[in-house]
């Protein structure tokens, strides 16, 4: 063995790195966000670092492994949330608008073993699911009127869009973990167009309603807060009638000669004798 090292030191040398990588392959460090299927001769026939609801990520499992060369291969799973994009597509809601719809979904691999004998990978499983979810969220929203998917009611159709698709993702050992819209539009052009004028239209409605309604009920404010006021000065003025010829004069003199600050046009002149009974208050002839 020594004889052949020195006199082919090139090929020892090469059947020494072939021993040390078929060593290594044999020991596999498992990282802690993946799961893995050794399969053994296309058999799966264990898994490491399996995902467990409720364990926390690396607690247990990841590290070196075993497999042995040449026969066992391993397929790795991703153990984090994931997430597939649906396709950009139309909807028709019940009033029959046309929505662009753009969605997607989270979701994690539960079940690795299921997973790898019906999908094989993660890209073929996001394959698999991508068309699935358009079609629910097509058979969802297409229940419901566009008004509805603005307001609260948007997160039950997504709920509903969840358990659809989750039945179908636990046949590939993925549990859909969310469902959301990312966007919600009318197409372009003349649908919009008209979309946003109908809007438009509604709204100055409902701003002409309000404001009518405020006027009605300022209305009413400011008689009952005149009817007050009259009854206000009717008890006080009866109590001392001199005082309420006074407090007339005074007003009258006021709207007369001074203005009641509304009117712009220049001040009217007033020729009266001082006799005059409209000038009483002037003279003191009331008292």
């Amino acid at each position: 063995m020594m004889a052949m090292i020195r006199s082919r030191p090139i090929v020892a040398a090469v059947l020494a790195l072939l021993a040390l990588a078929i060593l290594i392959s044999s020991f596999p460090i498992v990282p802690e966000t993946k799961q893995a299927v050794v399969v053994r001769f296309g058999k799966p026939v264990r898994i490491l670092n399996r995902y467990e609801a409720g364990r926390p990520i690396g607690t247990e499992g990841a590290g070196i492994s075993y497999r042995l060369p040449f026969a066992e291969s391993i397929q790795w799973i991703d153990k984090r949330v994931q997430s597939v994009d649906m396709q950009r597509q139309q909807v028709l809601s019940t009033d029959q608008r046309r929505l662009e719809v753009d969605a997607f979904a989270r979701y994690r691999i539960v079940d690795p073993l299921l997973m790898f004998i019906r999908a094989r990978t993660e890209q073929q499983l996001n394959d698999q699911l991508r068309p699935i979810l358009g079609s629910e969220v097509r058979n969802e929203l297409g229940k419901r009127s566009f008004a509805s998917l603005l307001t609260p009611e948007r997160q039950g159709v997504m709920e509903n869009v969840r358990t659809s698709l989750n039945r179908v993702a636990r046949q590939y050992g993925a549990e859909i973990i969310d469902v959301r819209i990312k966007k919600t539009d009318l197409p372009d052009g003349t649908p919009l167009q008209s979309a946003f004028d109908r809007m438009r239209t509604a709204r100055l409605q409902e701003a002409r309603s309000i404001r009518a309604q405020g006027a009605k009920q300022a209305q009413i404010t400011r008689a009952d807060a005149d009817a007050e006021a009259a009854r206000t000065y009717a008890a006080s003025f009866g109590k001392d009638p001199s005082f309420y010829d006074f407090y007339r004069a005074m007003q009258s003199y006021q709207t007369t000669f001074v203005g009641d600050g509304q009117d712009k046009a220049a001040p009217t002149n007033i020729i009266l004798s001082p006799q005059n009974d409209y000038l009483k208050e002037f003279s003191g002839r009331s008292r």
